[in-house]
């Protein structure tokens, strides 16, 4: 019988990256995405809205009979410092990157509680580690995601589940492109030359790609991790060594 792993987020970058990764270790894949994707196995489902991802979760319990894997990788960026942060917008990019990962947890909970067994991989960022400028709320919410995963990790250890978070740098995804084009808009800067200055700032002088995050969620999944539990595990080039 093959393991059953959830993906939230696993549309694009390196959510879908992920899920690539996992079905092609032989898991039953399920994505949760507001954004239609014919790879793996897809549930549309907002994942900021808490009784969505709830219901959604509890159906493929129903269904697969188990879960193995919870990837949490939904969210959103947000460049902006706490003045230009209203309270709005601060609730939605919560909404989505705290209790949608909070959801999701809970509810794949009760299973791998009754197996005995389970692995947690919350899709943090460089800056659930560091802080950054201009990053008031997404900073917050990535802190938010570590915490979630060291208290998670040490409640469930006598149940033998592990919890982790990945702590991707920058990494060149559709998240990225939108980022940086979004900032070329705005300060009027050529769109190439931002992308080789990110670049340059990584010690291996290179972004990220997605596959490279997948690789390590794979292995955090997998039983080649099954001492690693309350980790921040950083995938950065190098960035947060500085």
């Amino acid at each position: 019988m093959s393991k059953v792993a959830v993906v939230t987020g696993g549309t694009k970058g390196i959510g879908l990256a992920v899920v690539k990764r996992l079905l092609n270790n032989g898991y039953e894949v399920h994505n949760l995405d507001i954004e239609l994707s014919e790879v793996g196995i897809f549930h549309q489902c907002d994942v900021s809205d808490v009784s969505a991802v709830q219901s959604c979760i509890n159906a493929i319990c129903e269904q697969s009979k188990r879960i193995d894997v919870l990837v949490s990788n939904a969210g959103k960026h947000l460049s902006a410092n706490i003045e230009s942060t209203d309270e709005q917008t601060l609730d939605a990019l919560f909404a989505l990157n705290v209790k949608g990962a909070y959801a999701a947890v809970q509810s794949v909970l009760p299973s791998m509680k009754a197996q005995n067994s389970g692995a947690i991989i919350l899709v943090a960022s460089d800056q659930a580690i560091i802080g950054k400028q201009n990053s008031f709320a997404y900073n917050l919410t990535k802190h938010a995601l570590a915490s979630m995963a060291k208290t998670t990790a040490l409640d469930y250890a006598g149940f033998n589940i592990r919890v982790n978070a990945v702590c991707p740098g920058t990494i060149e995804t559709p998240l990225f492109h939108n980022a940086i084009d979004a900032y070329c808009a705005k300060s009027g800067a050529n769109k190439a030359e931002i992308v080789a200055e990110e670049a340059s700032l990584q010690p291996l002088n290179r972004l990220g790609q997605a596959d490279e995050v997948a690789a390590l969620v794979s292995f955090l999944a997998s039983d080649d991790a099954s001492f690693i539990t309350g980790s921040l595990q950083s995938i950065d080039g190098g960035y947060t060594a500085q």
